[in-house]
């Protein structure tokens, strides 16, 4: 008979390490509803590791009452899959930026996604590098004035989602730090996914890019610039819940419609669904202004996973009837190999 897992609450998830973010730092938001979150799975304590790499995103494990390895630039994905192999029992968390998970660590990152090693990512998005000081980062908007680039950066920036969905993530979701609401269910529903699942998270950096989101967060532009998909419902955004987004099956590009004008009704909107990559690349790849940005689960889809399958292997190799080494050595001067 199993007993029943002591309750357990934020307080036993927070440590006496003193929290060292800048004042206004999204990093807070986000720690907050993760401590909030880890009751709720009704898991054992113990089983939980945080491992990250180095940005200011990477002091996530100090804070957490768990297990946790604060490892090196851009390896957090390799060492945690290298936790995951060790013990399937774990549940895995990876903590990563925009410029560590996806400049210094975009190898790894690609790797530990398209493997779908059963672990989660969180990637802490603020389109800069906090830590050294605020240079541009790979998701930094072109034209951004930084130290590395005072008269505007000219490279293109990628889409993290964008991303994760090519490399063959099995689960893609997009949230904000400051909107609990929305970022608790969205880092939930990653946990209980099987496999690669990665969550981007909209983080403010108050100090070398603040406002960056401003217009996807502010309670009086948000209904215009963002829109909360859902699994199976039309996508529909607004203040005043009118307008819309339709798949134009000619280009097979998106477009922004008004419902009500030009014959546009609901049931010319795009419908969501989780289970269709190509609905989740064109939906993380919308941008502003002519696009409002998409906030929810992209995608999510359950196949087996390289740690199931390196368990198979492993039990298929060790059933096998064993040879005798020294009846081989002593066999003659060649060997056949089968």
């Amino acid at each position: 008979m199993n007993q029943a897992l002591p309750k357990l609450t934020l307080k036993d998830f927070s440590t006496d390490q003193e929290v060292r973010w800048c004042p206004g730092c999204g990093d807070y938001a986000i720690l907050k509803t993760i401590q909030k979150l880890m009751p709720e799975l009704d898991a054992p304590k113990e089983n939980q590791v945080f491992v990250s790499g180095i940005g200011c995103s990477s002091r996530f494990p100090y804070y957490m009452n768990t297990y946790g390895f604060h490892t090196i630039h851009g390896r957090a994905p390799a060492i945690a899959t290298g936790v995951k192999l060790a013990n399937p029992e774990l549940d895995v968390w990876v903590v990563t930026g925009d410029g560590d998970g996806f400049s210094i660590g975009g190898n790894h990152m690609l790797h530990v996604l398209r493997r779908n090693i059963d672990l989660q990512v969180l990637l802490f998005n603020n389109e800069i590098y906090g830590l050294t000081k605020g240079q541009y980062s790979p998701t930094s908007k072109q034209g951004t004035r930084s130290p590395s680039s005072p008269t505007g950066s000219i490279d293109l920036p990628l889409s993290p989602c964008e991303v994760a969905l090519a490399a063959g993530a099995t689960f893609v979701a997009r949230s904000i730090d400051t909107e609990a609401k929305h970022l608790g269910p969205c880092i939930r529903r990653s946990y209980e996914h099987r496999g690669a699942a990665f969550v981007e998270i909209l983080q403010n950096c108050p100090i070398y890019n603040d406002g960056v989101f401003e217009n996807v967060k502010d309670k009086k532009s948000a209904a215009d610039n963002r829109i909360e998909i859902e699994h199976g419902k039309p996508l529909i955004f607004g203040a005043e819940r009118d307008r819309g987004i339709r798949l134009n099956t000619l280009t097979l590009t998106l477009e922004v419609v008004e419902i009500g004008k030009g014959g546009v009704n609901v049931d010319d909107l795009l419908v969501h669904d989780e289970s269709n990559k190509v609905i989740a690349r064109l939906l993380s790849t919308m941008t502003g202004p002519e696009f409002p940005v998409a906030i929810g689960v992209l995608y999510s889809e359950r196949k087996n996973g390289y740690v199931e399958d390196v368990r198979e292997q492993q039990l298929t190799i060790r059933s096998r009837e064993r040879g005798d080494l020294k009846q081989l050595l002593h066999s003659g001067n060649t060997w056949q190999v089968d």
